[in-house]
């Protein structure tokens, strides 16, 4: 986005801090250490207030974001040499400070030193010894530039349960002095499996919002698949199980534009128009899917990666592989034995076993009980199998309860046609 754009000095501003604000809290965060991250974020807000104040009586620059990291870069140089003997300032600067100063700080402001550090920062956010709440929120905050009321929204949460996660993991990194790099030897390998975590959760909350209003959150997908690409394209993370993560993200990303209609109606797989889907997008996914194939890893985001991959080989719904698709599930199922893919694959084995047999194998589920009590999903895929084995009353009763449990206004105009069509 340029200042060529028609937007407002506010309008850019606020769209440059989404964009900008996570990339100049990381560098600061390398130049001022982890511990003065209040420090850090307070600067970056004086910098956009100040862009604000400049923007709104003066002609916009060319390059905004340029203008912005100039900026923040400029009033870092100030703070240190106003304060010399800046005891709060990082290892590695300190050690580079023995240099010029300008020259010093400016060498942390190189686009690769600004990816290197984006890269630190979201190793911080994602340590294994904070909840995985607190992850994901820090996540959000420091490195993705959302607000507090956005992350609430996102999380489905409200504002002051999201400050207290922020504090909760600030005090906790401040207090066990947790370092602002990216590990190494088998410490990466640990921590690398927590960032996969996060950003998959972060995906999922974006592809499934649990937003009433709100089915789809673009936002939270693209930053996902962002993050996902910065860890993919460093030369110490770039590692099968991320490429297979990211195609995944590409697979299901692929699938947009075809997933709602123009009322804001779901539209289930089997109803889609392929013709809507991203081939790029879909490029894209097998070109990373075949990025994964190297080392003898075969993660969950392989197998899951896999699945969404012979859903986009097949030019209809009822031209896909079933029996693929249901011995990629068996795969997963030995890795991640959840409710949720025991569930999914029942799906499948209706396609491949029949209903009866789906139906008998969601049943099996252990805790299947409680499960139909607290989440929709699971209401409403038994549901929906018992509409098509004819038992209607049955059929009725758990959509009725899906409909109870779900929040999403989308999901229960779905679920209010599927009883609409049940004839009793």
């Amino acid at each position: 986005m340029n200042a060529g754009m028609g937007s407002s000095p506010q309008q850019l501003v606020d769209h440059l801090f989404r964009h900008e604000a996570g990339k100049m809290i990381a560098v600061l965060t390398r130049i001022f250490g982890i511990h003065n991250l209040e420090l850090v974020e307070d600067t970056v807000q004086e910098t956009f207030l100040k862009a604000l104040q400049v923007w709104k009586f003066g002609a916009m620059p060319d390059n905004p974001s340029a203008w912005l990291m100039r900026v923040a870069r400029n009033h870092t140089v100030d703070l240190i040499r106003r304060q010399q003997k800046f005891a709060d300032v990082s290892t590695e600067l300190s050690m580079r400070l023995q240099s010029e100063t300008e020259i010093a700080i400016e060498q942390f402001f190189l686009e690769t030193e600004i990816a290197d550090s984006q890269l630190r920062m979201v190793f911080t956010c994602c340590h294994p010894d904070l909840n995985l709440e607190d992850q994901v929120a820090l996540t959000l905050k420091t490195v993705s530039g959302f607000g507090v009321q956005e992350i609430a929204k996102a999380l489905v949460s409200n504002e002051a349960a999201i400050q207290k996660r922020l504090y909760r993991a600030k005090e906790y990194i401040r207090e066990h002095d947790v370092r602002f790099e990216i590990p190494s030897g088998f410490a990466l390998n640990d921590r690398l499996e927590t960032v996969y975590m996060v950003l998959y959760l972060l995906f999922n909350e974006g592809y499934n919002s649990s937003k009433a209003d709100e089915l789809i959150r673009y936002d939270l997908c693209a930053e996902a698949m962002r993050l996902c690409k910065l860890v993919t394209e460093h030369k110490v993370t770039a590692q099968p199980s991320g490429f297979a993560l990211l195609s995944l993200m590409c697979f299901q990303a692929s699938r947009f534009e075809s997933r709602l209609g123009e009322d804001n109606t779901i539209i289930l797989l089997h109803q889609q128009d392929r013709q809507k889907w991203d081939r790029q997008l879909i490029q894209m996914g097998y070109h990373y899917l075949n990025g994964s194939s190297t080392g003898e890893v075969l993660s969950v985001y392989h197998l899951e990666s896999a699945i969404a991959a012979e859903h986009c080989l097949a030019p209809d719904f009822a031209s896909t592989n079933w029996p693929a698709m249901l011995r990629l599930y068996d795969y997963l199922l030995e890795q991640k034995p959840t409710p949720i893919v025991k569930l999914n694959r029942a799906i499948i084995l209706a396609q491949t076993a029949g209903v009866a047999a789906a139906i008998d194998t969601i049943l099996d589920i252990p805790g299947i009980a409680g499960l139909l009590e607290q989440h929709y999903i699971y209401a409403a895929v038994l549901g929906d199998l018992y509409s098509r084995s004819g038992n209607f009353p049955e059929a009725r009763r758990l959509l009725e309860k899906a409909y109870d449990l779900t929040p999403s206004l989308a999901e229960k105009k779905l679920l209010q046609e599927k009883m609409s069509a049940l004839t009793v």
